[in-house]
């Protein structure tokens, strides 16, 4: 869905360009590429595997500089390609070679959140470190025991979250004896948070999706009369 967005967005951009003349898109390539400067992380969509980007404003034959930690090729190899970093477009990052060819391009999905695509790798994400390391904090937090519970308090299974890898993307997750078929049923083998959600997976690929609500719990979406929660036990 989010190409034909972006492709409405260029078209109205285009459009007001061709009225008030090319400025508009200037300023626009302008003002993100003011908002990059500063200390960035490049990351798995789970952030098992990070690398600390510093997106400068100075420019270089190759492009506009950056610094990557000494690190970054290990964790992630293609960003031993990457040397420079640019705008293109409206909206869109470059982290490119010294050619100015595309390593990686990186568009805004949600505010401060770039995600971009590597044929047969996958997504990656890039967001602001602070903000990066926030997540991790709240990840960190989520590890221990926690109890699933009906809307009406009955709780009816019991289970722990670990930072155990489990998959490229996922950590392991462990039931308790005695859970409820409901939950026996789904077999829930895997979690990982993204964007906000918490997301559980079964072993045939099934996933529940938990959000928190105003009482710091967390409720599986799509709400339902008689709903799930999760609570820290």
């Amino acid at each position: 869905m989010r190409v034909p967005v972006r492709m409405m967005r260029f078209a109205l951009a285009v459009a007001g360009a061709v009225v008030i003349g090319a400025p508009a898109q200037a300023q626009d390539a302008a003002a993100l590429k003011k908002n990059m400067i500063g200390q960035w992380e490049l990351s798995t969509t789970e952030r098992s595997k990070t690398c600390v980007i510093t997106l400068k404003p100075d420019i270089s034959p190759q492009g506009l500089k950056l610094e990557l930690e000494p690190d970054c090729p290990k964790a992630l190899p293609f960003t031993k390609d990457i040397v420079a970093w640019g705008i293109k477009g409206l909206d869109i990052v470059r982290l490119q070679t010294s050619a100015g060819e595309s390593v990686i391009d990186l568009t805004e999905v949600e505010s401060g959140i770039f995600e971009g695509i590597r044929s047969g790798e996958g997504v990656y994400i890039l967001q602001n470190l602070a903000a990066a390391r926030a997540l991790s904090k709240t990840m960190d937090s989520m590890i221990g025991d926690w109890s699933i519970v009906r809307g009406n308090g009955r709780a009816i299974c019991g289970l722990t979250l670990t930072n155990n890898d489990a998959s490229p993307d996922n950590f392991q997750l462990f039931l308790k004896p005695r859970c409820d078929p409901l939950v026996t049923n789904f077999k829930p083998k895997e979690w990982r948070l993204e964007r906000g959600e918490l997301l559980m997976f079964s072993a045939s690929g099934e996933t529940w999706h938990f959000e928190a609500d105003d009482n710091a719990q967390w409720r599986r979406m799509p709400d339902m009369a008689d709903p799930l929660i999760l609570l820290r036990q």
